[in-house]
């Protein structure tokens, strides 16, 4: 059968792989996953073009976290461009985000869509976006904007996969094996499982501290026949990292901005998180080329 062609799907379709990272609820750090995703992807040895998402329009916080808070867009012939995080490098950037942050006067300022007008500006950021041919798309989703986001990917849903993000509580557990029969419901691939805040390194003796308890998520994984991405403890230099790349940016240039996220880039891989995404990341790689042969193969 043949999908009717529509302006989501036109964008796309330079885009080869689209992760969508989500978890069924909130406060499991989604979108800190979401930029480590995107930063380990883009430091893996293929080299390949990434781009993120930030769809969350109430609170986005992937500007922030890759130290592009305060950068501008800028609008073309052809759509939005999006935000260049290793712009000031010597090669060719590899690494675009887009979000609602970039659009706001100010950080403090607050977004209040529902209905027609939230889903219209999730249907612009995928089909005015000048993404351009990316290897990956990572989407950054809040918790009630899956089911909207999937309606207007529908037509490339050959290219779509899934990421869940947990923590090791029941609670949380309980909300991402909804989340997990939602997948099934509207049959998008997962690719694997992240117990995230999955213990506490104390950055002065090393031991580790099973705040939360964990895995949690591992055993769900093996009892749901999913594949276990990894755990992600909480890790004090990622939060010193993130929390230093919101600095203030009033006056400040793009270039300077552009060069602060360039420096983002690279002591993320320094970090104990870092090192440990980078196993989660060649899982991912591999998960994303399976299923894609999968649906290949379905299609013929």
């Amino acid at each position: 059968m043949t999908v009717q062609e529509t302006p989501v799907s036109r964008r796309l379709k330079s885009v080869k792989h689209i992760i969508i990272v989500c978890s069924g609820k909130g406060g499991v750090g989604k979108s800190s996953v979401s930029a480590q995703l995107a930063l380990s992807l883009h430091a893996s040895p293929s080299s390949p073009r990434v781009g993120i998402l930030d769809v969350d329009l109430t609170g986005p916080s992937i500007p922030r976290m890759l130290g592009l808070d305060g950068h501008g867009v800028h609008q073309s012939s052809d759509g939005w461009v999006p935000v260049y995080a290793d712009a000031c490098g010597d090669s060719e950037p590899r690494l675009a985000c887009m979000s609602v942050g970039f659009l706001l006067k100010k950080r403090s300022d607050s977004v209040i869509w529902r209905g027609p007008k939230k889903n219209a500006m999730i249907r612009q950021f995928l089909s005015d976006v000048r993404w351009e041919e990316l290897d990956y798309l990572v989407i950054d989703t809040p918790p009630g904007s899956t089911l909207s986001l999937l309606e207007h990917l529908a037509p490339v849903q050959s290219r779509l996969s899934a990421v869940i993000v947990t923590t090791p509580q029941a609670v949380a557990l309980l909300d991402a094996m909804k989340f997990l029969s939602f997948t099934r419901t509207v049959e998008l691939p997962v690719l694997g499982l992240i117990e995230n805040m999955s213990g506490y390194v104390c950055p002065c003796c090393g031991d580790v501290s099973n705040v939360f308890s964990t895995g949690g998520g591992e055993e769900m994984a093996k009892r749901e026949g999913l594949t276990f991405l990894g755990s992600m403890p909480v890790d004090t230099e990622l939060v010193t990292l993130l929390d230093a790349a919101e600095s203030d940016v009033t006056g400040q240039s793009d270039e300077t901005i552009s060069s602060r996220a360039f420096g983002v880039l690279e002591k993320y891989q320094k970090t104990s998180s870092g090192k440990i995404f980078g196993g989660i990341v060649e899982k991912v790689i591999a998960r994303v080329s399976s299923v894609g042969e999968t649906s290949v193969t379905e299609s013929i």
